[in-house]
Formats: C-alpha cells, structure tokens, sequence
C-alpha cells in the first residue's frame, strides 16, 4: 500500500522538472501578441491610463503592432488605439517580454500541441517579491481560501496585522475541524485556535483520516533571515467532551485512526518564495506540523498557455497516528466578468489516501474556492 503511495508521489516529483525542457525563445519580433498576466502593476497602468474603473491585474490584453498608423490595444474584448497610452507606457507594452504570438501558424495537429507550443517556460521560475521574502511582512496574504492553504494576512500597518484561516495551512477539504485566528507583530505571531464541527459532518464516509481539535493557542516566530524558516508552539488547552470522542473516533480501526489534538506540539517549516509562471505568491516548502511531516508546492494565480489558475500539492509522507496522504487544489480563475474576474477562483480540491477498504483512492473531494480580497503584491 505504502509503496503504490509513494510512487505516485515519485512520479509528480519527475514529471514536473520535464517541463523546463520545453522552453523556446523569441527568435524574431512579435507584432500580434496576447500580454501573459505576470506584471500587475504594468496590467494595472495600462488600464488606469485608459479609464478601465475598476482595473483587473488579469485582464487579456492583447496588443496589435502589424499596421505601424493603426497600432492597437484589446483589453477584454475592448478596441483602445495604443496612443490613447503615454509613451513610457507604450514603451514597456512593445518591449514586455511575456508574449503569446497570435501570429503562430495553425495546421491540423495544432488541436493537441497548441497548448504546448503557447508554453513559455522559460519563464517558469522568476525572483519572488521584496513582501514575500520579508520575515515581518510575509503574512501579508490577499487571498482567503476556504480549505485548508495559506493564512489569509491583514496588514493593519506594515508589520502589524491580523491572518485567520480555514483547516491547518496543509489540511484538504473536509478533513479537520480547525478553525485560527492570529496577531502579527515584528515576525512573532500569537492567537487561538478553536473547532468547527461542521467543517467535518457534511462527509460521511472515509473519515478515519480525520484531524481533530478542541480549542487552544500557538506562538511563531519567522527568522529574521528572509521569510524562510518559521517555528511556532501549538498548546490544546480542553479535552474532549463525550459527544465529540463519539463522533471523532466512530470510524476508526485497528488501522486506520483518525487524529486527535492533545497536548502540545513544536512545529517549523522551511518554505522558499519564488515566483512559477508568473503567480503573484507562491513557495516550495517542508515542514512539521503536529508531528506530521509534509512537503509540498502553493501558487497563486499562475498563468499558463492563456490561463489563470492556483495551485496547491501538499504531501504528507509520514503520521505519528494518520495515513500517509496527498491533497491537491487546482483552483481557476477568470470565470466571471467585471469586478469578478480576477477576484475569486474555483475548482476541486481533493484528498489522495488509504481508504476505508484499505486500497489507495481519494478519501475526500469537494470544490474549494479562493476569494482575493486586496490586490496583488
């Protein structure tokens, strides 16, 4: 069982790294071309100098250089002539070095390669942002998912600020009860932590992989080298009433048991901030948490062939109490018009495991969603 696990993940570790080989570059000028969303801020002057309210760090852009007297600007299906934009702004348009070339030939295999041929991968992995490798300010987190992922991060002012989220930050759907609020001061954070029981009953079966808790608090502190290294304390301060151990435990084993808070726990992970394909937040990380080893990749808003999308696998190869187990989220955006269009994504999030008859299958599948509160950073 153990073994058929591990392949798999084996397999997502070699396959991804075969996608650096694709890479090509430009070798001549491109005159048709669609702006890949990687810059936000250029994305987001663009649209203000053409009195786009509210301007969208997503938006297609797709830039026509072909007539030298008639060069123009689609933004989301709109028409602007490109000297309706200042000449600096012109300047970093013609310049931009994320293309995908309209101008590309079409022949009757370019129903299964296209997506390949649009590929950029060049571009696959770019510096990360001064906030993101920032130790005070790395919380600082626009996008409130509903399962599991990062914290979403309120800054009240720089280094100040509050971060809450939904399951623990590598937790799938429907997998625990957890529910977090924090305070960030200077790198250290400190808040509570307490149980949603709902967040567990809607599934009914394949729940002996379950993570439980009641309520109780934890204290972290990211190195000041780099938002690199963060450890933390977690302390449970209740038991467990008896309706609850009823309830949590009813599906285990001899196996198979769910997992249960109790007592305290020293936690760290090392994650490295990048950028991958363009995502406004993304990191590789390894960590420890609650005695559980995970390993695994976040982006958000990654761009890929003309797409938008998040991206989320969190590996747990090892369990003082649960199975071995992957959760993977793939998160799209774009699916709506106006404001909507880059403010929230959807998709499934699943949960790959040991289940209840003992053979590896998904144990947990739900759609998740993302809401983007503030603008990208």
């Amino acid at each position: 069982m153990k073994t058929k696990f591990f392949f798999i993940i084996i397999l997502i570790a070699v396959v991804t790294p075969l996608s650096k080989l694709m890479s090509q570059d430009e070798e001549e000028r491109i005159l048709f071309y669609q702006m890949e969303p990687f810059d936000d801020s250029l994305f987001i002057k663009i649209q203000k100098e053409l009195f786009i309210d509210p301007p969208d760090p997503k938006a297609e852009i797709i830039i026509d250089l072909r007539d030298a007297n008639n060069q123009t600007a689609s933004i989301k299906g709109v028409l602007y002539p490109l000297l309706a934009l200042t000449p600096e702004t012109r300047a970093h348009i013609i310049t931009y070095p994320f293309k995908l070339n309209l101008e590309e030939n079409i022949h009757y295999g370019s129903v299964f390669t296209r997506v390949f041929e649009r590929m950029r991968v060049n571009k696959f992995l770019s510096p990360p942002t001064a906030l993101q490798i920032s130790s005070t300010m790395g919380y600082i987190n626009p996008f409130l998912q509903l399962f599991g992922g990062e914290r979403f991060g309120l800054p009240i002012k720089d280094d100040l600020g509050f971060s809450l989220g939904i399951g623990t930050p590598y937790s799938g759907p429907l997998e625990t009860n957890f529910f977090e609020a924090n305070v960030h001061l200077l790198g250290v954070f400190g808040g509570v932590f307490t149980k949603i029981n709902e967040l567990t009953d809607i599934k009914q079966n394949n729940n002996h992989n379950n993570l439980y808790t009641t309520t109780g608090f934890h204290l972290g502190y990211t190195i000041p080298l780099g938002n690199f290294f963060q450890v933390s304390y977690t302390r449970v301060l209740e038991d467990l009433i008896e309706a609850d151990s009823i309830s949590f435990t009813r599906n285990n084993t001899l196996e198979y048991k769910a997992k249960i808070l109790t007592g305290s726990y020293f936690n760290w992970e090392f994650r490295y901030p990048v950028s991958i394909m363009g995502s406004t937040r993304a990191k590789f990380y390894v960590a420890q948490y609650v005695k559980e080893w995970h390993i695994g990749i976040t982006g958000r808003e990654l761009s890929f062939a003309g797409s938008t999308f998040d991206l989320r696998i969190d590996v747990m190869p090892h369990s003082d109490v649960r199975q071995p187990q992957a959760v993977i989220d793939i998160l799209v955006q774009k699916i709506a018009q106006s404001w909507a269009f880059s403010s929230f994504a959807l998709g499934p999030s699943v949960v790959f495991s040991t289940t209840e008859k003992g053979n590896l299958g998904i144990i947990s599948i739900f759609a998740n969603l993302r809401l983007k509160v503030g603008t990208s950073l």
